[in-house]
């Protein structure tokens, strides 16, 4: 197996810094702005998404939580792990846009059941999507709207993202095989 980094500290750092432009151009400024972050990374990333937001122009985007685990599709082929609990912030997201933060987007069933759990919380005036790696392979229609990174991977290769709240550095990682034909 082999490891390759394809990120590091600075390059995430500039991917949210560039995706937190994004949003604030996308809406037209902060106002009535919610983050919402899926466990466990999601939810670390928003929120330096909304202090980058908060530099930029004050008082815009709240951080919320949104735990998928039991909207899930695939509990029975995914190991369980503990449901995290949600947190919306005050106000809610009823008229707002909430921007659903995840670290990688694949498949795209995590972000399918947090359109579901979104639905038990209220009704937003719209739903985007921000992730640090978009790696393709959807088995879903569903496409990030603000993506750090577009990293098109072999099935069998996976993406390891690391934060350092959590593991002591930032960065994104391939694992797998990779041959010089494949980078082609």
């Amino acid at each position: 197996m082999l490891t390759r980094t394809v990120l590091q500290q600075a390059d995430v750092t500039r991917a949210l810094t560039r995706i937190s432009h994004e949003i604030l151009e996308s809406n037209r400024g902060g106002s009535d702005l919610v983050l919402l972050g899926i466990p466990t990374r999601g939810v670390l990333l928003a929120e330096r998404i909304s202090k980058i937001l908060e530099g930029l122009e004050p008082g815009s985007g709240t951080v919320g939580a949104l735990d998928v685990t039991m909207y899930r599709d695939d509990l029975s082929r995914q190991p369980t792990r503990t449901p995290q609990p949600t947190k919306v912030p005050r106000g809610g997201i009823d008229g707002k846009t909430v921007v659903l933060v995840d670290d990688v987007l694949y498949s795209g069933r995590t972000i399918r059941a947090a359109l579901d759990a979104i639905n038990d919380l209220g009704r937003p005036r719209a739903v985007r999507l921000a992730v640090l790696v978009d790696r393709g392979h959807r088995e879903l229609p569903i496409r990030a709207d603000f993506v750090g990174k577009n990293l098109p991977t072999a099935v069998a290769e996976r993406i390891n993202v690391t934060l350092k709240e959590i593991d002591g550095e930032d960065a994104v990682t391939i694992v797998g095989r990779h041959s010089a034909e494949e980078s082609r």
